[in-house]
């Protein structure tokens, strides 16, 4: 190993506005070393990444690779250095095929000057297959799943021989198998000595794959150690300055009339025979591993979807919901796992994505009335703890777990009492995640009826009255959150056990 690190990030400062959010922050990488960073949101990860990936430019400090000093003014001068940043928001062009991303801004050209589509796609081709994938490399990006863009911007850092890789949340939309291909290839790129900045808010995988860590908290450097034998209790306690409590967070009480009642919703090819009931109060949770069809039943029952069979009631009247519309108007609500495609308005203000659901409220003759809407805001912006200094920035500003916050506003604001969460703490720091679970719980105390749809079987045990595990489309076991174990939910959601081999 070289007697200086692979890259060296020392005593880095940057401000926005006036406000540090690095302050001389220290960050040394080794070649061949996978390093966690870590910290909640808004800790100073992403600025320092933006950093090293050319984005931003440093107030002071020096970033040195290879013992050189460079100044990376640019992401193509990074990416010149053999730095390639893998983005939690992914940065697909839908309109584009497969191989046109994979070579955007890189074509491959024959010697007459045009462009040899030929050798992309074989290019493309080559590089998925590494990691497991079949992709058709001319199928356009739009109708691909999020984790195949996951994997596409994956195969898009190999295919540029990158030195250094930063991965922001990596594994965020990717299948439990898809996480196990992902780490292979990792260890295999660390053999052959890439390097590789691991981002993850999910402490386990760091524990598995990452050789050191690196934790920032409110801009600056908390520690750096090796990882081997870490205690995870002590690096959450290093990422938001306190311990977290990992006990169960609900109990048993009494619970209102049914909210919502499913009897045999059917669609195709998605879910079938599908019954529960959710009561005021009450927090049901729906878990299982990725292609489960939860997502698919639940996008049905707010109108994303129209082809299915069975009965729904709405405090006791059947509704037959078509659109996101009528699903407003009987009072539900629904937070989508993909914020940036599904949720929020990027190029709109905080305040506006807020308000979109609830617009009426503050109109009167044709125009918004400013003073009320801002009322409003200030009222959830305290109630749920959204740190925005000024609501009239646009919501891509905000770290995830404040856009989270907003969203879950948006549809108080609209005042729903049945409210749909679709991997509520999804990409969201350790500390926002205790927040938006006390919100929750705070929701339930008021009397709404809370659906929570997670991937995580320790976030629906923590959090859930009761709990529905699914498998291919059907319901196959149900417990209490009381009852239920890791092990026993896995068992069902891999269709190792069925619904009629328990009680439920």
């Amino acid at each position: 190993m070289e007697m200086h690190p692979f890259v060296a990030m020392n005593g880095i400062e940057k401000s926005f506005n006036g406000v540090p959010v690095l302050k001389k922050v220290t960050l040394e990488v080794e070649r061949g070393e996978i390093h966690a960073l870590l910290g909640e949101n808004g800790a100073g990860k992403s600025t320092l990444m933006n950093i090293l990936g050319g984005v931003h430019q440093p107030d002071s400090g020096q970033i040195l690779i290879g013992g050189e000093e460079i100044k990376l003014a640019n992401p193509h001068v990074s990416q010149a250095q053999g730095i390639s940043f893998i983005h939690q928001e992914l940065n697909m062009v839908g309109d584009l095929r497969v191989y046109e991303n994979m070579f955007l801004g890189s074509e491959i050209r024959t010697r007459f000057g045009f462009l040899n589509v030929e050798e992309m796609c074989r290019q493309t081709h080559e590089i998925l297959a590494q990691l497991g994938v079949s992709i058709d490399p001319k199928e356009y990006v739009r109708n691909l799943a999020t984790s195949y863009k996951q994997l596409i911007e994956i195969s898009k850092a190999l295919l540029h021989k990158s030195q250094l890789i930063i991965m922001d949340e990596p594994t965020t939309s990717l299948a439990e198998h898809e996480v196990s291909r992902l780490f292979i290839l990792m260890k295999n790129l660390k053999k052959s000595g890439v390097s590789i900045i691991y981002i993850s808010h999910k402490l386990k995988e760091i524990q598995e794959v990452c050789d050191r860590y690196t934790v920032l908290r409110d801009g600056q450097l908390v520690k750096t150690d090796i990882m081997q034998n870490e205690n995870l209790e002590v690096i959450t306690k290093l990422m938001v300055g306190k311990s977290i409590s990992q006990d169960r967070y609900v109990h048993e009480h009494e619970f209102g009339e049914l909210a919502l009642e499913v009897q045999g919703l059917t669609s195709t090819g998605l879910f079938k025979h599908i019954d529960f009931t959710v009561r005021q109060g009450e927090i049901v949770g729906f878990t299982g591993l990725a292609g489960d069809g939860r997502t698919e039943l639940f996008e049905s029952l707010f109108g994303y979807r129209k082809k299915y069979t069975g009965t729904v009631k709405v405090k006791g009247k059947p509704v037959h919901i078509t659109h996101p519309r009528k699903a407003l108007q009987a009072g539900m609500g629904y937070v989508p796992k993909d914020r940036k495609e599904n949720a929020i308005i990027k190029d709109l203000s905080v305040i506006h994505n807020m308000s979109l659901s609830s617009m009426g409220n503050f109109e009167r003759m044709g125009f918004i009335q400013d003073k009320k809407e801002q009322e409003q805001f200030n009222t959830y912006k305290k109630a749920l703890n959204i740190k925005v200094h000024n609501p009239r920035i646009t919501i891509d500003k905000l770290s995830g777990g404040n856009q989270q916050k907003v969203i879950i506003a948006k549809w108080l604001e609209a005042e729903t009492d049945i409210l749909i969460f679709d991997n509520p703490t999804q990409g969201i720091d350790v500390g926002a995640k205790q927040e938006i679970y006390q919100q929750i719980l705070t929701l339930a105390k008021l009397g709404k009826a809370i659906i929570i749809l997670s991937s995580e079987a320790p976030e629906v045990m923590r959090i859930c009255h009761s709990i529905h595990v699914m498998y291919h489309g059907e319901i196959t076991a149900r417990f209490t959150g009381d009852e239920a174990s890791e092990e026993e939910i896995m068992h069902y959601a891999t269709g190792a056990k069925r619904e009629g081999e328990k009680i439920g």
